[in-house]
C-alpha cells in the first residue's frame, strides 16, 4: 500500500502534501461524497469567510462543471451591508441559486418575537429548519470548525438530524478512516462540516494561498462602534447603542461576521492578509470566544440550541 507524507507547507518532497493540501483534499472528498450519496444538498452561505471558503472548495471539487448544490442564507435582518453585497455579487458571478430564509418575515408574521437585547441570532433556528423542510434538503453544508467552541468540537463531519432537525448525540455514527455514513430516514437530514478539521489560522493561510477575495470588513478600517460587555459593536437600528453607551470612531476589523447585534470587532491595524495571519498566530483567544456574544453563553446553552436545530 502506498502512503502520502504530510509535511509542513513549503517542504520540497515529490510525494508530499502540505497541511493545507491535506485539508483541501479532505474537504473536496467530503463534497464529492455528499454529491454521490444525497439528492438535495445545500450550502449555507452568508458571505462570511468560512462559507466563502466552503464555496471555493466546492467550486474546486466539481470544476470545470458547475457545483450541483444551491445556497441557503438565513438573513436576520441585522447583517452587515458589506457582507450582503459580497454575497449577492458572488451568487451572480458564479450563476448560483440562492434561497433566503428571512427572520424579519417570521417576526412580521408573529411567528417569532424580538428579544429584549435586540439580537436575532437565536431566532435563526426556526427559519433555518423550516427552509430545510420546505425545500426537502437532505444534506446541509455548514462552516463549523472544531476550534470555535466546545459544543462544535463534539460534532461529526456527518451530523445526523431527525425529522425535527434536532441533534441527538447518541445517534451519531463513528467516522473511522474517513468513511462517512449518510443513511437517513425520510424527513431526516445530515448536517455536513467539510472544514471541521481546519483552524482559524488554516483558513486564513489557505485564503492567502488561493487569493480568495473577502469582504473588506475582515481587514482594519475606521468604523463607528460602541462598547457593550467588553465588545466593540457596530451602531445600528437593531437596538444599539443605548443612552449610556457612547459611539466612537476606531480602527477595527472583524475576525468573524454574523449578526451586528452579537458580533464584536477587535482593535487592529492589519490591513493585509499577511498582517491578519500574523495577528491570529499571536492570539490566545478563538475568534468566536473573543467576538461573538452568543458563544459567551454556557456550553450547556449551546448544546440546547444544537438539539433544537441550530448549527
Amino acid at each position: 500500500m502506498s502512503t502520502v507524507a504530510i509535511v509542513p507547507e513549503g517542504t520540497d518532497h515529490p510525494y508530499a502534501l502540505s497541511h493545507l493540501d491535506s485539508l483541501e483534499s479532505e474537504a473536496v472528498h467530503i463534497f464529492r461524497e455528499v454529491a454521490g450519496e444525497f439528492e438535495r444538498p445545500v450550502i449555507l452561505f452568508s458571505g462570511g469567510k468560512d462559507s466563502i471558503l466552503m464555496l471555493h472548495l466546492a467550486l474546486k471539487a466539481f470544476a470545470p462543471a458547475a457545483i450541483p448544490f444551491s445556497l441557503l442564507h438565513v438573513d436576520t435582518g441585522h447583517n452587515f451591508p458589506e457582507v450582503l453585497d459580497y454575497r449577492d455579487r458572488t451568487v451572480e458571478k458564479h450563476g448560483l441559486r440562492l434561497h433566503v430564509a428571512s427572520v424579519q418575515e417570521y417576526i412580521d408574521a408573529g411567528t417569532l418575537r424580538e428579544r429584549p437585547d435586540g439580537t436575532r441570532n437565536p431566532l435563526q433556528t426556526v427559519p433555518l429548519t423550516e427552509a430545510i423542510q420546505r425545500h426537502r434538503f437532505d444534506a446541509v453544508f455548514g462552516g463549523g470548525r472544531r476550534d470555535e467552541e466546545k459544543a462544535r468540537a463534539k460534532e461529526r463531519v456527518f451530523s445526523l438530524r431527525d425529522e425535527f432537525s434536532q441533534w441527538d448525540p447518541r445517534r451519531q455514527r463513528p467516522e473511522l478512516w474517513q468513511l462517512y455514513n449518510g443513511r437517513h430516514a425520510p424527513g431526516e437530514h445530515v448536517r455536513v462540516f467539510p472544514i471541521s478539521n481546519w483552524t482559524e489560522l488554516d483558513v486564513w493561510q489557505y485564503i492567502a494561498r488561493e487569493g480568495i477575495e473577502l469582504p473588506g470588513i475582515y481587514f482594519a478600517h475606521d468604523r463607528e462602534v460602541f462598547d457593550r460587555d467588553g465588545m466593540w459593536l457596530t451602531a445600528g437600528d437593531w437596538g444599539g447603542p443605548k443612552e449610556h453607551e457612547s459611539v466612537e470612531r476606531r480602527q477595527v476589523r472583524y475576525r468573524t461576521v454574523g449578526d451586528m447585534s452579537c458580533t464584536g470587532a477587535v482593535d487592529s491595524d492589519a490591513t493585509t492578509l499577511d498582517a491578519v495571519i500574523t495577528e491570529i498566530a499571536a492570539s490566545r483567544l478563538t475568534e468566536r470566544g473573543a467576538t461573538r456574544a452568543d458563544d459567551k453563553m454556557s456550553e450547556a446553552a449551546m448544546e440546547d440550541r444544537k438539539r433544537e436545530g441550530y448549527f
